[in-house]
């Protein structure tokens, strides 16, 4: 059970986030504000932008590794709650869903960096391994795309007629594939360059190219195209 709370509105005018969003913006704001904002209240011997300075400073300040944690690994942070914690799984979740709308809005694929920032907010932070499909038209335009597998920490199963089945029902032109590595390692597989292959021959036959390959991680990608595999 939570602490006696102590509520934003006892807070010197200073350390309020809520009058201080309303009245300079939510730009002047740092993270610890805004997510005090979403828990609230504190404890009694702390204020909530205390607990979030708490909670973000055992992750280097990081948003990123904030929005991995599950409600069992937030509600040991005394001061949280399961109601606390929920708010926040919520708001990264949303915050990791506006970059995956603003990343399909790209117009065009038009180098192997517009497909990682297309796939990384989906993938790249997992910590077990998806294989995905991204269907294009005749313009590199992205029309569609479509988890294939979804695996362990060590790899995945892809079925390509899966593949295909899908490019034929959405008239894509090109196809783009990509999946992520939960290890953090950028080095393709021999797995992965045998399905690559395979994928390939599939496309050649039904004149539907693979364009590229992405190997995603965290912070960056591996292109088969770029690094002359396709």
């Amino acid at each position: 059970m939570e602490n006696t709370p102590f509520p934003i509105t006892n807070w010197a005018e200073d350390d309020r986030p809520r009058e201080k969003l309303m009245i300079k913006g939510k730009n002047a704001l740092s993270d610890a504000e805004l997510i005090a904002i979403l828990i609230g209240s504190g404890s009694r011997n702390e204020s909530a932008v205390q607990l979030s300075k708490r909670i973000l400073s055992n992750f280097d300040n990081n948003l990123n590794a904030l929005g991995k944690l599950s409600i069992k690994q937030l509600t040991e942070f005394k001061g949280i709650g399961e109601a606390k914690a929920i708010s926040i799984i919520a708001a990264m979740e949303l915050g990791r869903r506006r970059r995956e709308m603003e990343a399909i809005e790209l117009k065009q694929i038009g180098s192997s960096k517009s497909v990682f920032e297309i796939m990384q907010p989906i993938i790249g932070e997992l910590q077990h391994e998806e294989f995905w499909i991204l269907y294009l038209n005749y313009s590199n335009k992205v029309i569609a795309k479509s988890q294939l597998s979804k695996g362990g920490i060590t790899g995945t199963v892809v079925d390509i007629r899966i593949v295909f089945k899908i490019a034929l029902e959405q008239n894509a032109t090109s196809i783009i594939l990509s999946h992520n590595h939960p290890s953090g390692k950028l080095q393709p597989s021999d797995a992965d360059i045998i399905i690559t292959k395979k994928i390939k021959m599939a496309g050649q036959q039904l004149d539907i190219p693979v364009l590229d390959h992405l190997i995603i991680t965290e912070k960056g990608f591996y292109s088969f195209n770029d690094n002359g595999f396709l």
